[in-house]
């Protein structure tokens, strides 16, 4: 990859040193000027003409997102949120009292207690997919719970605590061999690393435009396979046609899922952000991003009072620790008095996982493909300084 290149089409690198790309990842020129571009447009113009002239290029987006996870178009439904993509099935299914959803046990809080609302709401019941020795969820024992009443697979591919890859195809093999249907959270997987839908064999896949893909906040797609079209949780007059006085259809392909508002130009920019990631190749970001991650771990295993907290045999580029006596969040403010962007993870982030391996708040560190060696370095020495001064 070259570095210079794609650190000049990243004008926040002059600002400090980022490595939170799995929050809000900085968006390269190609996403800023669609964006900026069609806000002059609307300006102009108003925001409707601007809709109809640009309608082929919006349009497009659906093309992109679908060439990013190897879908068809029609699969997809753009979102204002990750959030609202996985809300939009979850709360689509129908569940009744005794039906079965099985987790991971890193699963996002997000996540988690929506189904503990549906939990409250109609019975059902929440299990958690035993994890092997690795820390990811086993596909085996998944396996051996698999009955008539499990209504649902729901978990995350990779949680928001650390570099833990759930190993999602395998999962995939079983839900399908079951025919139980399989929504997977990926939002911190697209961008880094490739996707393929049919590899992966999940029926739903929600992802968010501002974490690893680099594209605008306030954006988000669902993929929904074709066999699993039905009627989502909330629908407008964009999803469903009124048709009679007491009737509706719903429209064709997933777009039944997205509702009337929404902002085309984040559309735009969540299309560029794609194609800017397909443009690098996602096995050559995926690598580099696993390089930085991997020689960062190494690096803060060795410093004292640290331990580093990420599971996995296969992982991704969230690398998270915590020391001994300093609290995450006041390494973090001392990291960002240097000018250095890091996260801290709460307790509830992913509290199964917390409480099952009982850690405190973590600090999380995200370094993607336009950041450096140099910039590493700058954060070693400043978390140096924060943790012996």
């Amino acid at each position: 990859m070259d570095s210079d290149r794609l650190r000049a089409e990243t004008p926040a690198v002059e600002n400090g040193v980022y490595l939170n790309n799995a929050s809000c990842s900085l968006m390269p020129l190609p996403v800023i000027d669609a964006v900026r571009d069609y806000f002059a447009l609307e300006a102009s113009v108003g925001g409707f003409r601007a809709m109809a002239k640009e309608a082929g290029a919006i349009d497009a987006v659906y093309g992109s997102v679908a060439s990013l996870i190897n879908a068809k178009p029609g699969e997809i439904a753009l979102m204002g949120s990750h959030t609202l993509a996985w809300q939009s099935v979850f709360q689509g299914l129908r569940f009744q009292e005794g039906d079965r959803i099985l987790t991971s046990r890193s699963e996002y809080g997000a996540n988690y207690v929506a189904m503990l609302q549906m939990q409250k709401r109609t019975g059902c019941v929440i299990e958690v997919i035993p994890c092997g020795n690795d820390g990811a969820s086993d596909p085996v024992a998944l396996n051996k719970m698999i009955d008539g009443a499990v209504k649902l697979i729901a978990i995350n591919w990779i949680p928001t605590n650390g570099g833990l890859v759930n190993p999602a195809a395998e999962i995939g093999r079983v839900a399908g061999a079951h025919g139980i249907p399989y929504l997977l959270d990926a939002c911190q997987a697209v961008g880094q690393m490739r996707v393929d839908v049919e590899e992966l064999g999940c029926d739903y896949l929600t992802s968010a435009g501002r974490k690893w893909l680099r594209g605008p906040k306030g954006t988000g797609f669902l993929f929904v396979r074709e066999e699993r079209l039905a009627e989502p949780g909330i629908i407008d007059d964009f999803g469903a046609l009124w048709t009679k006085p007491d009737g509706y259809e719903l429209v064709a392909g997933a777009r039944r899922y997205e509702t009337h508002e929404n902002a085309p130009a984040l559309r735009l920019g969540l299309g560029a952000a794609a194609d800017y990631a397909l443009a690098l190749g996602l096995d050559n970001i995926r690598e580099r991003v696993r390089r930085l991650a991997g020689g960062l771990r190494s690096r803060l295993a060795a410093l004292p009072g640290i331990t580093v907290r990420d599971l996995g045999s296969d992982q991704a580029g969230l690398v998270t620790f915590s020391h001994d006596t300093i609290a995450a969040v006041d390494i973090t403010t001392a990291l960002q008095a240097e000018n250095i962007t890091v996260k801290t993870i709460p307790r509830a982030g992913s509290y199964l996982d917390t409480l099952a391996r009982d850690i405190p708040e973590l600090v999380r560190v995200s370094a993607h493909y336009y950041n450096t060696e140099d910039e590493l370095e700058a954060f070693l020495r400043a978390l140096r300084k924060a943790i012996v001064d």
